[in-house]
């Protein structure tokens, strides 16, 4: 991870590292909080998951949020953004159903867990701790990838959607977090 350039003064890889992911797990919240709030008319067998999903997600940006208090650092600035991104695309797939609803899920976590396996491997030395941290929540996260996996339908109308919109659009995300 070249972002050495792109950290403020006295920040750490593991700071901006922190920092971003907590906003993810912001939008990551919000994304789910919506499509739970469609899924009660449009995938009711989808709520007890979507309600684990939050809770999960909940967690990990209490998680982060502790870290970063802890490291006497603010959130980051893309905070608000992935709240706002997140509540639209958590709207917008939870009309849609199922399909889409795990559509989503696949997609950003899949994203997500290559991002956290390398920030993981790139924080091993360097930050003990902030490695510690992404591999204590990376289960979660394999988790909800793996059950929306089986939900999805691969070749499916909102996988072939969905899935490069989402993917592509998660990247940015955390490439604008990482240099805000």
């Amino acid at each position: 991870m070249a972002l050495a350039a792109h950290l403020n003064p006295g920040e750490t890889l593991g700071d901006r590292i922190i920092k971003v992911d907590h906003a993810g797990e912001h939008g990551a919240v919000c994304i789910y909080r919506m499509q739970r709030w469609f899924a009660r008319w449009r995938a009711p067998d989808m709520l007890a998951e979507l309600d684990e999903f939050i809770a999960h997600e909940r967690g990990h940006r209490a998680l982060f949020a502790t870290e970063l208090q802890r490291r006497g650092r603010r959130r980051c600035r893309s905070y608000i953004w992935c709240g706002v991104g997140g509540t639209l695309l958590g709207i917008g797939t939870g009309l849609a159903g199922r399909g889409a609803i795990a559509a989503t899920t696949v997609a950003i976590e899949r994203v997500v867990l290559r991002h956290m396996q390398a920030q993981i491997d790139a924080l091993r030395e360097s930050d003990p701790a902030a490695a510690g941290l992404l591999q204590r929540i990376i289960r979660e996260e394999q988790a909800h990838h793996d059950l929306s996996v089986a939900r999805a339908v691969p070749d499916g109308f909102w996988s072939r959607l969905i899935d490069p919109v989402v993917a592509v659009s998660t990247e940015m995300v955390i490439w604008l977090g990482m240099r805000l």
